[in-house]
């Protein structure tokens, strides 16, 4: 990167040309989570556009994990677990985490975020199915309202989950504005 360019110079694309659109438009309230997710995840597209999958698999700094194309990955899982295991209940396996012999989880989410083409088209292919599966998921319930139990015996409803959602995005779209910083330089969107 030249020292002559400016930071303004290195954002993303055209306004005009943002994938998210407008936003929400004082929709009801199920519209507004909607709206608000799909921005989210269209900002995670949006940062992991147009790179290598060396680039995507690229870790942030030792001895982190942390990645692009781990994040996909992870909110992949993310997405299986909290529609598809604890919202719609159905038992299926995890994609990329087994459990710990001590307790809980790997992360082979991130672990396996290897700079392999195949591996980078799998994970796209993963999460725009879970993706999908939430949707219809969401549009299918007859109202937020739905309470699940969780593990420990406690309770969320599909309200909460779907908040929980955009925090989840917003908070690891926070971390992919920095590793696309440290990998071309470009911020911003």
């Amino acid at each position: 990167m030249g020292e002559s360019r400016k930071r303004a110079d290195l954002f993303f694309d055209d306004p005009a040309d943002d994938p998210r659109g407008g936003g929400t438009s004082l929709g009801d309230e199920r519209a507004t989570l909607c709206e608000f997710l799909r921005g989210q995840r269209l900002t995670l597209e949006v940062k992991c556009g147009g790179l290598t999958p060396e680039e995507l698999a690229r870790r942030s700094v030792p001895p982190s994990t942390l990645s692009l194309l781990g994040l996909v990955r992870h909110m992949a899982e993310v997405e299986r677990i909290w529609f598809r295991q604890r919202m719609a209940g159905l038992d299926v396996p995890r994609r990329y985490q087994a459990a710990s012999p001590g307790g809980g989880f790997d992360d082979g989410d991130f672990d396996g975020a290897v700079a392999d083409p195949d591996v980078v088209a799998e994970a796209w292919q993963a999460w725009r199915e879970e993706c999908a599966f939430t949707d219809q998921f969401i549009a299918a319930a007859p109202n937020l309202d739905i309470i699940r139990s969780l593990p420990g015996n406690g309770q969320i409803s599909l309200r909460e989950v779907l908040v929980h959602m955009v925090e989840e995005y917003a908070r690891h779209n926070g971390h992919a504005d920095l590793l696309r910083e440290r990998i071309d330089g470009r911020i911003g969107q």
